[in-house]
């Protein structure tokens, strides 16, 4: 979960230094875009294994989390 906390604030910080520049807004948007797209992407795989713990299951791939 720091991983989905750091990218979100990646991309918060993108699109603050968009709205101060203009001329780089384009990309800084995109960047933000792209770290959004990672969090989610965190958050899913997090889900997944929460999941597969509760069901007593042993996860697909090798994820590293704990979940409390």
């Amino acid at each position: 979960m720091e991983n989905v906390r750091r990218y979100r604030t990646i991309a918060s910080l993108c699109r603050q230094t968009a709205a101060y520049r203009p001329r780089h807004s384009c990309s800084l948007l995109a960047q933000a875009s792209e770290w959004e797209h990672r969090a989610v992407t965190e958050l899913e795989a997090y889900y997944e294994a929460f999941c597969d713990m509760a069901a007593g299951n042993t996860p697909a791939r090798a994820v590293n989390y704990a979940v409390n």
